[in-house]
C-alpha cells in the first residue's frame, strides 16, 4: 500500500493534526494556494511533495502536473478546467471538498486544511493505493 496525503489551499498554515497525518504517508499532494515559502519546505522535509501554483501563490511553481504514483495516474492543478484522462484528477481552489467519478477518473478536491473559508469545513484526504484498487478517507480538522 502507498499512502498519499492530498491537501489544498492552506494559505500559510499547516495545522500540527494535518502535519502529523501527513508525517506518516509516502507522499503529499498539494493543489496550490500555498502562499508561503516554508509551508511547502516543511512539507518537503517529510517526503515527496507533488504541488502547482495557486491563484494567491507568487512562488515560482508549474500550473500544472502530471505524474504516476504506484501505477496510478495523477493530474493536478489548481482550479477545475477540463476533462483529462487520468485515473485521479486533483484540484483545489473552492476550499470546498469534492469526491466523484467520471468515466475512470476519480476527481478529488480536498477542500481547505489552512484558512477557515464561509461556512465549510476544514478537509483533507488521505487516499491509500493498492495494486488493484484504491481507498481514500475525508478528514476533517478538528479547528
Amino acid at each position: 500500500m502507498i499512502r498519499v496525503g492530498v491537501i489544498a489551499d492552506t494559505h500559510d498554515i499547516l495545522k500540527e493534526e494535518v502535519l502529523n497525518e501527513l508525517k506518516q504517508c509516502d507522499y503529499i499532494i498539494h493543489a496550490g494556494d500555498i502562499v508561503d515559502i516554508k509551508i511547502l519546505e516543511r512539507l518537503q522535509t517529510i517526503t515527496k511533495v507533488f504541488v502547482v501554483k495557486g491563484n494567491n501563490d507568487k512562488l515560482s511553481l508549474n500550473e500544472e502536473e502530471y505524474f504516476n504514483i504506484g501505477g496510478y495516474s495523477f493530474y493536478l492543478v489548481h482550479q477545475l478546467d477540463t476533462k483529462k484522462d487520468v485515473d485521479f484528477y486533483i484540484y483545489g481552489h473552492s476550499h470546498q471538498l469534492a469526491c466523484y467519478q467520471k468515466g475512470r477518473t476519480l476527481y478529488l478536491n480536498p477542500g481547505s486544511c489552512g484558512k477557515k473559508r464561509f461556512s465549510l469545513p476544514l478537509t483533507y484526504i488521505i487516499l491509500d493505493l493498492y495494486e488493484d484498487h484504491y481507498e481514500f478517507l475525508v478528514k476533517e480538522c478538528s479547528k
